[in-house]
C-alpha cells in the first residue's frame, strides 16, 4: 500500500481524522503521482478540477517525503491561507515533525536602515508622511517578523511603503549597518533551515532572475518545487524575464543619491545639479505622454519627434549622473551603490533603444508614471535555462491548464518536455447542479448595442434570483455601460469594481443579500464565494486579449512569420484558459449550484466555439430562459430546505 493510499482511501487517515472527509479517487491519484515525482525527481503537470482537493493532495506527500520542498502560490493571499490554515491542518493530522517557513518578497518587510537614515533626509516636509512614519517607527519596536501587513492603520498601497522597504537595487546587503537586525535576512535564514517553505510565484521568479548580491540565492536548495495556480506562470515569466525601467526607479535613485550625497560628499555641487537635471528630464518625458495612458508600442511612440527628443534628453541626463557618481563612488557605500544602480539603468536604456531581436519594446503609461519594457517573444528557453539550476522534482498544478483536454499550450509556453501529465475532472455534480445558459443573441459582440442586449437577455434571471450574481466583463467600457443601465434596480443592489478595493467588494458581496457584482479581469480568478450567495455567473464575451496590445501583437507576428497560425496557436488557447477561470467562480463546494450564462454568440456560431465548450465542465446546455429560471427556483428551494 502506498503512503497516499493509507492517507486518502475511504478507510485512510483523513477519513478517520476529518469529520466531513469524502473519498475522492482523483485526490488519491494526484497524491500518488506527486509522491512518485518526488521519488524520481521528475516533472509532473496536473490539472485538478474544482473539488479534487489538490492542496491536501500535494501537501501530504510533501510532508511525508522528508525532503526540502518549496511550494509556490499565485498570490500572497493564497500563500497566507496555505501557511496559516491548510499546512497546519495537515501537520496536525499526520503528526510529523516538520519545520515550516513563510517567505515573501522584500517589499513586504520593513527596511530598518531606510526608515532610520534615508527617509528623514528626503521626506521631512510632508506632515501626513511624518505622522505615518511615526506609526511605523512605533510598530518597528515591537514587531518580530517586520511584515508591513501588520500595520493595519496604513493601507498596503500607501505611498510611504516604498520609502521604508528596500528593492534589489537600493539594498546594501551585508554592508548595511542594520544587517544584523534585518527582517529579510532573518526570514531567509529561517527559510534556509525549514523543511517546507511557502513562497509566491513573484518571489520564485525574483530568485530565478535576480540572484541578488549580499544574500546569495533567495531560496534555499530544494528537493522539490510545487507550483499551485500554475496557469499564471507563463505570463509572470514573461514579466520577470523582461528588462524594465520605471519612473519609480528614477525617483528612488534620485532620492537615494541626494541622501548619500548629503552624508558622504556634501561639498559636491555637481551631484545635486545632475540629480535635479535628471528629475526634470523624467518630468518632461512624462509630460510628452499625457493623454496616452495604456500599453503602447515603442516603435510607434518613438516616431513622434517630441517623445524621441525627451527620451534622448532622459538618456543624456542619466549618462551624466552616472559619470559623476562613478567619480565619487569611493567616497562611501551609499554613493557606490547608487553608481551601480545608475549604470544599470543607463545600460538598460541603451538596450531598450537598440531594438534587439527576440524582444518587444513597449511603454506602459500611467497617469503619473511610466515603465519601459523589453519583453522576450518566447519565455520557454529562459525558463528552461533557469530550471536547470535546480536539481529537483517539479510539480505544476491548477484547475485550468488544458485546452480541448490537451496540455500542449501550457507545456509549449514553458518548454516542458519529458513531463508526465494528468487531467483530473472535478468530482462535483455539474450535471445535476448546474446549467450553461447560451442565450440567443443576434447582435455582433462589437456592436455598440451589445452590452445592453446582454443585460436584457439575463435580466429576468437576475430579477428572479434577487441578484446573487457575478457579471464578468472583458472591458471596463462594457462594465461602465452595464453599471449605468442597471443603476437603481429594485430587485438587487449593485457592487461595481472601482467603488472599493477588490477584497472589500468581495467581503460586502458575501455578507449582503440580493447583490450583483460587476467586475472585469481581476474578478475572473482567485475568487472563492461558497453557498447560495453566488448562484449565477454571467460572462459577456469570450475573453480574447485586446488585439492592439503591443506584446500580443509582437508574439502573433512572430508566430505568423514562423508559419504558424497565431489564432489557433496562441489567441484561442489563451482565451479558453481565461474562460475556464471565469466559469470556475460558480461552483466552489459540493452543495453549490447555479447557472453560468455565456452571452457571446460566437461560442455557437463560430467553429472555434467547440474548443471553449469542450474545455468546460460537463454542464447541461440550454438556450431556453424559462428552463434556466425554473432550474434556479427548484434548486433554491431545495438548498433552503437542506439548510433548515
Amino acid at each position: 500500500m502506498s503512503l497516499s493510499d493509507a492517507i486518502f482511501s475511504p478507510s485512510g487517515l483523513l477519513s478517520e481524522k476529518l469529520e466531513h472527509f469524502r473519498f475522492r479517487p482523483q485526490q488519491q491519484q494526484m497524491s500518488e503521482a506527486v509522491e512518485t515525482s518526488f521519488k524520481h525527481h521528475s516533472k509532473l503537470v496536473v490539472e485538478a478540477g474544482t473539488g479534487v482537493g489538490k492542496t491536501f493532495a500535494y501537501l501530504v506527500p510533501a510532508i511525508l517525503s522528508k525532503q526540502k520542498v518549496i511550494i509556490s502560490t499565485g498570490t500572497k493571499h493564497l500563500q497566507d491561507q496555505l501557511f496559516f490554515k491548510d499546512l497546519p491542518a495537515v501537520l496536525k493530522i499526520l503528526k510529523v515533525p516538520v519545520s515550516t517557513a513563510l517567505l515573501k518578497g522584500r517589499s513586504n518587510y520593513l527596511c530598518i536602515h531606510r526608515m532610520d537614515q534615508h527617509v528623514p533626509r528626503v521626506q521631512t516636509h510632508n506632515k501626513s508622511f511624518t505622522n505615518k512614519l511615526q506609526i511605523i517607527k512605533d510598530w518597528s519596536m515591537i514587531t518580530k517578523s517586520g511584515e508591513i501587513a501588520e500595520v493595519t492603520k496604513i493601507g498596503e498601497d500607501d505611498a510611504i511603503w516604498p520609502s521604508v522597504t528596500s528593492t534589489a537595487e537600493n539594498c546594501l546587503g551585508s554592508e548595511c549597518p542594520s544587517y544584523q537586525k534585518c527582517h529579510i535576512v532573518k526570514a531567509r535564514q529561517k527559510a534556509q533551515k525549514a523543511d517546507i517553505v511557502i513562497i509566491n510565484h513573484h518571489l520564485f521568479f525574483a530568485d530565478m532572475t535576480l540572484k541578488e548580491e549580499g544574500f546569495g540565492e533567495l531560496l534555499p536548495d530544494t528537493d522539490a518545487i510545487i507550483f499551485d495556480e500554475a496557469h499564471q506562470l507563463p505570463e509572470l515569466a514573461s514579466n520577470f524575464f523582461s528588462t524594465i525601467i520605471s519612473s519609480r526607479q528614477f525617483k528612488d535613485l534620485i532620492e537615494d543619491v541626494i541622501a548619500a550625497h548629503l552624508e558622504e560628499a556634501p561639498e559636491s555641487h555637481n551631484i545635486r545639479e545632475l540629480s535635479d537635471a535628471l528629475q526634470i528630464s523624467v518630468a518632461n518625458f512624462q509630460l510628452t505622454l499625457v493623454g496616452r495612458v495604456g500599453r503602447k508600442s515603442w516603435f510607434d511612440l518613438a516616431s513622434i519627434t517630441k517623445i524621441e527628443d525627451q527620451y534622448n534628453q532622459l538618456c543624456n541626463s542619466i549618462n551624466a549622473l552616472s559619470a559623476e557618481l562613478l567619480e565619487l563612488s569611493d567616497r562611501g557605500k551609499g554613493l557606490a551603490r547608487c553608481a551601480d544602480r545608475c549604470e544599470r539603468i543607463e545600460h538598460n536604456l541603451n538596450y531598450f533603444s537598440n531594438n534587439s531581436e527576440g524582444v518587444i519594446n513597449w511603454l506602459e503609461i500611467f497617469e503619473r508614471g511610466f515603465k519601459f519594457h523589453s519583453t522576450p517573444l518566447v519565455v520557454a528557453d529562459a525558463f528552461q535555462t533557469s530550471m536547470q539550476c535546480y536539481d529537483c522534482a517539479w510539480v505544476f498544478t491548477s484547475a485550468t491548464l488544458t485546452v480541448n483536454a490537451k496540455f500542449d499550450h501550457f507545456l509549449n509556453q514553458l518548454g516542458l518536455i519529458d513531463t508526465e501529465v494528468i487531467k483530473l475532472d472535478s468530482p462535483y455534480d455539474y450535471k445535476n447542479n448546474t446549467r450553461l445558459f447560451l442565450p440567443a443573441i443576434n447582435v455582433d459582440p462589437h456592436d455598440e448595442k451589445f452590452t445592453h442586449t446582454v443585460i436584457n437577455s439575463v435580466l429576468p434571471i437576475l430579477e428572479m434570483n434577487h441578484g446573487r450574481a457575478f457579471l464578468l466583463f472583458t472591458s471596463h467600457r462594457a462594465l461602465r455601460i452595464a453599471a449605468e443601465y442597471l443603476h437603481g434596480h429594485d430587485d438587487f443592489s449593485l457592487l461595481v469594481q472601482g467603488q472599493a478595493p477588490r477584497r472589500e467588494l468581495l467581503a460586502m458581496f458575501a455578507s449582503m443579500d440580493n447583490v450583483v457584482l460587476l467586475g472585469t479581469s481581476s474578478f475572473w480568478e482567485g475568487v472563492d464565494i461558497r453557498g447560495d450567495s453566488l448562484t449565477c455567473v454571467v460572462i459577456d464575451k469570450l475573453p480574447f486579449a485586446t488585439p492592439d496590445d503591443p506584446v500580443l501583437t509582437g508574439r502573433l507576428e512572430a508566430l505568423r512569420q514562423s508559419g504558424k497560425n497565431p489564432f489557433t496557436n496562441y489567441q484561442l488557447p489563451q482565451a479558453v484558459i481565461a474562460l475556464k477561470q471565469g466559469v470556475g467562480r460558480l461552483i466552489r463546494d459540493e452543495e453549490d449550484y447555479g447557472v453560468v450564462a455565456i452571452c457571446d454568440p460566437r461560442i455557437i456560431t463560430k467553429p472555434y466555439g467547440k474548443s471553449f465548450l469542450n474545455s468546460l465542465p460537463n454542464m447541461p446546455v440550454s438556450s431556453n430562459l424559462d428552463d434556466v429560471v425554473n432550474f434556479l427556483q427548484l434548486h433554491d428551494t431545495a438548498y433552503e430546505s437542506a439548510c433548515t
